[in-house]
């Protein structure tokens, strides 16, 4: 089983931990991992911003950069999301086949359901909250969304709770929003800062130290109006959790 690590651009920008982090639990789960040194960005900020056509030669090349794999795993819901549900209609009109989109997950989605460890060798004697990002829970199925009528379930809880000395805990309207959803940030700034504050009240009133999710952008949101208005909590991507002691 021979994996390709898809590390975002915004992930490999400002949060290289992140993709450190991804790359060495993988290792550490016996993953034949690889890191494709010539990969960019997936298209995802074009598309959303209304230029699908400006992401096209972006699908094209991580179609081309990523098809000897047998799995494409990124920590990022949302752009993993983008590459599955996005990339075959866009490659499609050129008249190309995807061949990403059936084999990519999220690292979090591909450790709970491939790898499926039974323990991990990590520690965070920590409080954390676990912020479900709308991607990893619409797109992925990263956790179940509130509004349908199923058992609760969430991979990132589960993951979580091999992790020693780590106090888990889920805010109250568990998959509301933050407020970033890409270009809504830029472009509905006001409404996304009060949408963050609120998410971050919620996590906060749980007693977390760290808001942690699969999604840096969330993170990264959250983490702007944390530092603006000196909250006492901070946020940290689950990998890095999970990598802990690597």
């Amino acid at each position: 089983m021979k994996v390709g690590l898809f590390i975002p651009c915004y992930i490999n920008a400002i949060y290289p931990g992140v993709g450190v982090a991804a790359y060495k639990l993988l290792k550490s789960l016996g993953v034949d991992v690889d890191y494709p040194l010539d990969q960019t960005c997936c298209g995802q900020p074009m598309a959303n911003a209304g230029f699908e056509e400006e992401a096209s030669g972006l699908a094209r090349r991580f179609n081309d950069l990523f098809k000897e794999y047998d799995y494409i795993v990124g920590p990022s819901a949302s752009c993993v999301a983008f590459v599955k549900l996005n990339h075959p209609d866009i490659l499609a009109k050129e008249g190309h086949r995807c061949e990403s989109a059936d084999k990519i997950y999220d690292l979090c989605e591909f450790v709970h359901d491939i790898i499926k460890p039974a323990t991990l060798n990590a520690r965070f004697p920590h409080k954390v909250s676990i912020h479900n990002s709308c991607h990893g829970v619409r797109e992925l199925s990263l956790s179940s969304p509130s509004e349908r009528n199923i058992p609760y379930y969430n991979k990132l809880r589960d993951l979580l709770r091999m992790v020693q000395d780590i106090e888990i805990f889920e805010p109250e309207h568990v998959d509301e929003c933050c407020g970033f959803g890409g270009m809504f940030a830029v472009e509905e700034q006001t409404v996304s800062v009060c949408m963050a504050k609120d998410k971050i009240k919620h996590h906060m009133e749980t007693g977390a130290e760290f808001i942690t999710g699969a999604d840096s952008s969330c993170l990264m949101h959250m983490q702007g109006v944390i530092e603006r208005e000196k909250l006492p909590v901070n946020t940290i991507h689950f990998v890095e959790i999970l990598a802990s002691e690597l």
